[in-house]
């Protein structure tokens, strides 16, 4: 289950943060890289990093947004130190590690880090089902990222070492594709009834998102979801996806 787990790392600046990314990864039985626009890459400088990662390196993926990234999971998990307005599902790093590792008997799952200088946006943070804190001095709070991959990389492995774990939380989930067309469908809809209020409408999407997250809908049920909007527009839908 843990092959079906892929580390995301969204626009490096320092190709050596990669490297040793991917050897965290090699340590703890970790296999799946995806950069997301990195500063550089492939680099000489993220080899001498790897120190016999060069494997997880030569198999990275490239793409071109976050989106692209995590298309197919059903849980991402995004890491992030700094606190935001709209609250997202906040979990510890072995919080985190059972989750990942449960919901991975599944479907794919992403562990998602940010720019060494800024983290993940709050847009990337809509694709987030959940936000990891990593607890730091708050006086030197400051983490590198290649730190913070290796951290929530042994929580992986330590979460593989349990027998029987709970029932999946992830089984019949809408994958992120799913939602993001749900969402995409349900701001529409929303603008459409005048509901929207433009001065605050981004921030409503983003509690509208969260509460969603924490529902964790199956694919039919955001279905029957974008049926109802699509009753609600009326003659205004506009699915042009052809999904009921």
């Amino acid at each position: 289950m843990i092959a079906n787990i892929r580390i995301v790392m969204v626009q490096t600046s320092h190709p050596g943060n990669i490297g040793a990314a991917a050897r965290a990864m090699k340590n703890m039985g970790l296999s799946r890289l995806v950069l997301v626009r990195p500063n550089e890459f492939p680099s000489e400088a993220a080899l001498a990093r790897a120190t016999g990662a060069d494997d997880l390196l030569h198999a990275a993926s490239l793409v071109d947004s976050l989106a692209e990234a995590v298309a197919d999971c059903r849980i991402v998990l995004g890491a992030s130190a700094r606190r935001r307005s709209v609250s997202w599902p906040l979990l510890d790093p072995r919080q985190a590690g059972g989750i990942a590792i449960d919901a991975a008997q599944q479907a794919p799952v992403a562990l998602v880090f940010g720019r060494e200088s800024s983290g993940l946006s709050n847009d990337e943070l809509d694709l987030c089902t959940h936000l990891v804190h990593i607890p730091t001095n708050p006086d030197f709070s400051s983490l590198n990222v290649a730190m913070a991959v290796q951290i929530l990389s042994y929580e992986l492995m330590l979460a593989t070492d349990h027998s029987e774990p709970p029932p999946s939380i992830s089984e019949g989930m809408a994958d992120t594709a799913e939602m993001e067309g749900f969402f995409a469908h349900l701001g529409q809809a929303l603008d459409d009834i005048g509901f929207i209020d433009a001065r605050r409408s981004k921030k409503l999407m983003r509690r509208l998102r969260r509460l969603f997250h924490r529902a964790a809908p199956a694919s039919d049920e955001v279905n029957i979801l974008r049926g109802i909007l699509s009753a609600a527009q009326g003659r205004k839908s506009m699915r042009r996806d052809g999904q009921e």
